[in-house]
């Protein structure tokens, strides 16, 4: 981690995708792991690429609130069809991809974001599904000017939270214009699912095909949405590794 004072000068460390960052990266070996990718990628010049649309739908005018919910529950025109509590097989069929920065983050006009305030695209559906698109918009603006407004309305408050943001003010943001990253979302599995608490794991798409990274992070719901919980430390993300396939995973793309 970066001293607050000192200059980072021409490290180009903000210009990474945000899981190549130090400010995010605890484990040395995945961290290693992710250079070699980039290695790869200087050498033969392969990417992958991922379609765009503008803008989601909009989502139905009269969703359905969730059974178990109080009627209070949640803000103001924020409600969603809860009903499917299962692990999903599948991504949804209305999943669109929406450009954040200069990254693209996968969202649904039915499992979430609902609302789109600035960086804060909030508003998730209480099912296991709107948790992993929850986890995937949350984390990704962290990288992005507006990061503490996020925090401040999209992480679960406490002594973690302050831990994350004394972490995160020591990197610059990333620019929100200018050539997209090579890597991206590619799929996800949910290792761990509640109605209170959640883990998910992405699989992250390196710059060249076959090569993947996953990274873990914990969503609460917490006063009437999925929220990010951080480790102690502040820390986003665990689990990371290096995997050589999609296996285990529901990918975004066929």
């Amino acid at each position: 981690m970066v001293n607050p004072g000192r200059s980072r000068g021409g490290s180009g460390e903000w210009e990474k995708p945000f899981w190549q960052q130090r400010g995010w990266i605890l484990s040395a070996g995945f961290l290693a792991t992710l250079l070699i990718i980039g290695l790869i990628a200087l050498t033969s010049g392969g990417g992958t690429s991922n379609r765009a649309d503008d803008d989601p739908t909009a989502p139905p005018a009269t969703p359905t609130p969730s059974a178990h919910e109080k009627p209070d529950a949640r803000p103001a025109g924020c409600r969603t069809d809860d009903s499917d509590q299962t692990k999903p097989t599948a991504v949804p069929k209305d999943f669109e991809w929406k450009a954040n920065g200069t990254g693209l983050v996968p969202v649904s006009r039915t499992a979430g974001p609902l609302t789109y305030d600035g960086p804060v695209w909030s508003c998730y559906a209480h099912t296991p599904m709107g948790a992993v698109f929850a986890a995937q918009a949350i984390t990704d603006h962290f990288s992005y000017p507006g990061w503490r407004d996020v925090v401040e309305r999209q992480v679960v408050p406490g002594p973690a939270r302050d831990a994350l943001v004394s972490s995160r003010s020591q990197d610059e943001d990333k620019p929100t214009s200018g050539k997209a990253d090579a890597g991206g979302y590619a799929g996800f599995s949910i290792l761990a699912y509640d109605k209170e608490e959640a883990t998910v794991m992405f699989l992250l798409r390196g710059p060249n095909a076959g090569v993947y990274g996953t990274a873990s992070v914990t969503v609460r719901w917490h006063e009437g949405d999925w929220k990010i919980v951080p480790g102690a430390d502040g820390s986003v993300y665990s689990g990371m590794a290096q995997v050589s396939g999609t296996q285990g995973f529901i990918t975004w793309e066929a």
